[in-house]
């Protein structure tokens, strides 16, 4: 038997985009439910920067002080390691408003913050466990989806005046919509695995380029999780060498933590994220809107799209609640207005990816079968790598060596991008502290508040 139930507003999807509509949309005073196919929000290799726009909006929603009491780090430098040396790339520092860093924060963290939020409204529901299996249509009108409770089997259908998707790259209601996004081709994968980390260790992010290799580290307190570029496509043939073969390479690139490179026992330690860089040429049905990652998958590449996907939920919550208050029908002419106003800004970072993917990541990928052994960085000393000479660096690479202000442009297009949102006036709240850290206990006490350079460098030599 399948049991019915009505919300004014369906939110499909409890990521960022998700909760924090589903956030919005009840303190607009709107019936709304969110539907998170998990139990709860722990699962790894999830995109951890919260940049200084979304911190901004958490300001905004009066959760700055709840935030801050998250265990996080705190990134306020980019510097990027070649064989030759290092260079700095973008400086936090140099960004305006109260926010000149980006975070590091678990995303299981971040979201339990935004449920804890949303859950003190008294029109918000989320249900976990509940993962969509097809979409209710009345005629060419979309009006709700027919889901399955996880947890014992049973089948329901949720109708709604409004079906918003935030279910991600791989979305089940853009699936069930018959919807197909274009594709942008995309030259990398990245395996995605842990690796211990010690007291001493370097804070906040690490990453390290050579000829033919690239791999970035991300802080998580007790381990780091770890990113290895490997060329589209190429997981199955690189797998047959061995786990060996990874361990060999990671060693190479960073040496100080060859020592650790142990802990990957099988290739069941590694996972493969299945790089993807896609748009919807319509974001909207009749009845339907889709977001974030439902609508235009992003690339790793800066990061940016956890950010991007929080944008696309304020932006829906501004200009669509109004008409779910007044009741009735959303005509697709007001659903369009989303993409309008959120079309130039996914495209100006998605073209930007490519560049990247074209310029830097597809030759370096593309040469790792003839750089089999990554090469040892120079320099080593008791103050890490030296600085790389002038000479040897990319012209922009040396320009900001030179002129060091010009390191507050990528910061301010990684860190507030394009066409930032801001909370509407009915959704601000005054700050609201937190009485205990929103924390899994999985990040270490001292990660609070720290501040920390993303460097892009070795541990100092002993």
């Amino acid at each position: 038997m399948t049991n019915s139930e009505r919300s004014t507003c369906l939110v499909v999807g409890g990521g960022p985009a998700g909760m924090v509509l589903g956030l919005l949309m009840a303190r607009a005073g709107i019936d709304v439910t969110v539907l998170e196919k998990h139990a709860d929000f722990l699962r790894d290799f999830r995109g951890d920067t919260v940049h200084a726009s979304t911190l901004t909006l958490l300001d905004e929603l009066g959760l700055g002080e709840r935030f801050a009491a998250v265990p996080q780090r705190r990134l306020e430098q980019v510097t990027v390691q070649l064989d030759a040396g290092t260079a700095q790339v973008a400086d936090m520092r140099r960004l305006p408003g109260a926010h000149p860093h980006i975070a590091l924060v678990p995303q299981w963290d971040f979201l339990d913050m935004l449920a804890d939020a949303a859950s003190e409204e008294p029109t918000f529901t989320l249900r976990r466990d509940a993962e969509v299996v097809d979409l209710l249509r009345d005629g060419a009108r979309v009006v709700g989806v027919r889901y399955v409770d996880r947890t014992d089997g049973s089948e329901h259908e949720l109708r709604a005046d409004l079906t918003v998707a935030c279910d991600g790259r791989g979305s089940a209601v853009r699936a069930a919509a018959g919807l197909r996004p274009r594709s942008f081709g995309v030259p990398m994968d990245v395996w995605w695995f842990r690796l211990p980390r010690r007291a001493d260790d370097p804070v906040g992010g690490v990453g390290r380029f050579s000829t033919g290799h690239l791999c970035v580290m991300i802080d998580r307190g007790d381990y780091w999780q770890c990113g290895y570029l490997i060329r589209k496509g190429g997981d199955t043939a690189l797998r047959a060498a061995g786990i060996g073969e990874l361990r060999r390479r990671f060693a190479g690139l960073l040496p100080w933590m060859a020592d650790r490179t142990g802990a990957l026992e099988s290739w069941d330690d590694v996972k493969l994220l299945d790089v993807r860089l896609e748009r919807l040429r319509r974001w909207d049905l009749d009845g339907l809107l889709l977001i974030g990652d439902a609508a235009h998958a992003m690339s790793p590449v800066g990061g940016v799209g956890i950010n991007l996907a929080v944008a696309d939920a304020v932006a829906t919550a501004r200009l669509l609640a109004p008409a779910l208050r007044s009741g009735g029908i959303v005509p697709r002419s007001v659903l369009r207005r989303v993409q309008r106003r959120r079309w130039l800004p996914t495209a100006l970072v998605q073209g930007a990816q490519r560049i990247a993917h074209r310029v830097v990541l597809g030759p370096t990928v593309a040469t790792a079968a003839d750089s089999p052994a990554p090469a040892p960085p120079v320099g080593l000393g008791d103050d890490g790598l030296a600085p790389a000479p002038l000479a040897s660096l990319p012209l922009p690479l040396r320009l900001a060596q030179r002129l060091p202000v010009l390191q507050g442009i990528p910061a301010r297009l990684v860190a507030i991008g394009p066409l930032p949102e801001h909370a509407p006036d009915w959704a601000r709240r005054a700050a609201q502290p937190s009485a205990t850290p929103a924390s899994s206990g999985r990040w270490s006490d001292d990660a609070v508040g720290s501040t920390a350079q993303s460097t892009i460098r070795p541990r100092p030599s002993t």
